[in-house]
């Protein structure tokens, strides 16, 4: 029987082609059969940010996936197809008459198990000009444990990740597209998110541009303790590394943050 307290995960960290869904999907295709025929197979494999479209904002109304079916039908075909389960980032989907940032979550069956369209718009790249934001945040579980779903600008709310933790979250996925020069923020906040919620932090980045924005990749696994298990560089690949998901109980029993919570103290 395998062990599932230990979980392989690959992160596919891949530049996406601006306003190209099509493009991207066959890239993809082809990465996601690459991590999935690996030696070392995965359980888990990662998708970064609205992969089909990038951020073609000014024409996202056209190029968004309709209520994210043909998205949700080429996930589940993969994951079905090679047993594994795929976070598949985020895809803009449009929904009537707006469109959304949706992560798309599917187990090793092809089942959809989550989807969770992102809470805060980001204004620096217009996020909140074309885009809805979504309201609710999003647990789910996969293989029995519960995880939970942020999406890049995300990370920078504590209160989203502190609500999934405390909900049951043992690891928190953070597809993004995250550009210079802000990559001392995006390794602090990870770490943050990851040590203040003795939790994992699966986050899988982007690379190459898109006009005045450079997506600097350093997708990463992070431990509970903060610890970086397995970080990317900034060109193209597949980051892999194992979660030993031992290692939140043990951290949450050695450091009993949640037991020591004082939530009525904190109201002025």
């Amino acid at each position: 029987m395998e062990d599932q307290t230990k979980w392989q995960i690959a992160l596919i960290q891949t530049e996406i082609t601006t306003g190209e869904p099509d493009r991207n999907r066959e890239v993809l295709e082809s990465k996601i059969q690459q991590a999935a025929e690996a030696a070392l197979k995965p359980d888990i494999i990662v998708l970064p940010e609205m992969w089909n479209t990038g951020y073609a904002l000014e024409q996202i109304d056209e190029l968004a996936d309709p209520e994210g079916l043909a998205s949700r039908r080429w996930i589940s075909e993969f994951a079905h197809k090679f047993k594994v389960h795929i976070v598949a980032g985020s895809v803009a989907e449009k929904r009537e008459d707006k469109v959304y940032n949706t992560m798309l979550v599917f187990d090793r069956t092809g089942v959809e198990v989550a989807a969770y369209s992102k809470i805060h718009l980001f204004g620096l790249m217009n996020e909140d000009k074309y885009l809805a934001a979504g309201d609710q945040a999003v647990t789910f579980e996969l293989d029995g444990i519960r995880a939970g779903a942020s999406i890049c600008y995300d990370i920078r709310f504590p209160e989203l990740a502190r609500t999934l933790s405390l909900n049951g979250a043992q690891i928190m996925f953070v597809p993004a597209q995250w550009p210079h020069p802000r990559l001392q923020h995006w390794r602090t906040l990870l770490t943050a998110r990851a040590i203040e919620n003795q939790m994992y932090v699966i986050a899988c980045n982007t690379t190459g541009r898109n006009g005045d924005d450079y997506f600097f990749g350093h997708s990463a696994i992070i431990d509970p303790w903060g610890e970086w298990i397995a970080e990317g560089g900034e060109t193209e690949g597949i980051i892999t590394g194992q979660l030993d998901l031992t290692l939140v109980h043990q951290v949450r029993e050695r450091i009993p943050v949640f037991k020591d919570r004082r939530p009525s103290a904190y109201e002025l």
